[in-house]
């Protein structure tokens, strides 16, 4: 039973650790849609970031400008008021909408939904739980993909119904977040690998990624590690890069249900963005160095 593991190693029947990185190019290459003239603007995917306020602008930005520059052809950020005009100020390319601070943000954020592929949920969001719980709810009964990290993660540590069973969610914590998460709901085990598939099994099968030195990912079923080598730099703004991609590559893979690689794509993309990044500035990379990789790290994963 699950009580008498004491260790991962010793039950690899219930526990098993695939790692994805000798296949993965192959794997994403099979949600990647083709490039054509035949289609339209919107088709590769209308990502949605809700998050941004006065303190916390640069996180919505990450994850809108990572998303358009994967392959998604419109990012729409809705953000307070305040952050508006600076946002706008870091890129032409994102359409911002300034309701999230609005007396009817839910109904202003409700009225693009239909107009969306998928819904990157937290970045830089703050935690009105009345907000994140609805746009939530309201972003399921639509069937679209949803990303939640950052301070959507905290209201999911607080209200875990929220999200629970709904399999095309995906939870991107890293270790702190993951460690709440862990603790709301009546679970044992101090092994990470054991952890993730448990937790991805107690929300009802949703994918779980823990990000860390080697990113685990689970669906509940199985554990599956990416560790494509990134660097030791880390700052600011990292999550953001993979959640914004993996708001695009969900989309992908929403379309092909029984290519669920997704979450793989996003992890080995952000390290593959990582390690280019360290290699042209060492110790003074940013995640504004890592965004400018996305378009080489991607061909090199996904296109050669």
């Amino acid at each position: 039973s699950l009580k008498r593991c004491v260790d991962l190693n010793f039950c690899p029947e219930l526990f098993p650790l695939k790692s994805m990185d000798d296949d993965i190019g192959s794997l994403v290459k099979s949600i990647v849609p083709p490039l054509t003239s035949k289609k339209h603007k919107g088709q590769d995917g209308r990502i949605g970031i809700i998050g941004g306020c006065k303190d916390y602008t640069g996180a919505p930005y990450f994850a809108a400008i990572s998303a358009l520059k994967v392959g998604g052809d419109l990012s729409h950020v809705f953000c307070t008021k305040d952050a508006a005009t600076v946002i706008k100020s870091y890129s032409p390319e994102l359409i911002v909408h300034p309701v999230l601070d609005s007396p009817n943000a839910v109904e202003e954020i409700e009225t693009w939904l239909p107009r969306l592929h998928g819904l990157v949920v937290g970045p830089g969001l703050g935690r009105d739980d009345f907000l994140l719980r609805t746009v939530i709810e309201r972003s399921k009964a639509r069937d679209i993909p949803i990303v939640i990290d950052a301070d959507g993660l905290w209201l999911i540590s607080q209200q875990p119904s929220v999200i629970h069973g709904y399999q095309k969610a995906i939870l991107t914590p890293n270790f702190m977040e993951f460690t709440r998460l862990f603790e709301a709901l009546p679970m044992n085990g101090s092994d990470h690998r054991r952890s993730v598939m448990q937790l991805s099994g107690a929300m009802g099968n949703l994918t779980l990624v823990l990000k860390g030195e080697q990113d685990l990912i689970s669906d509940g079923n199985k554990v599956y590690s990416c560790s494509v080598e990134g660097s030791g730099r880390r700052c600011g703004g990292q999550g953001d890069l993979l959640s914004g991609s993996m708001g695009v590559m969900a989309h992908w893979a929403h379309l092909r249900p029984k290519k669920k690689n997704d979450s793989f794509g996003a992890c080995s993309l952000t390290r593959q963005c990582n390690n280019q990044a360290f290699q042209r500035h060492g110790r003074s990379t940013t995640t504004s160095d890592m965004i400018q990789e996305i378009g080489p790290a991607f061909r090199k994963l996904f296109e050669s």
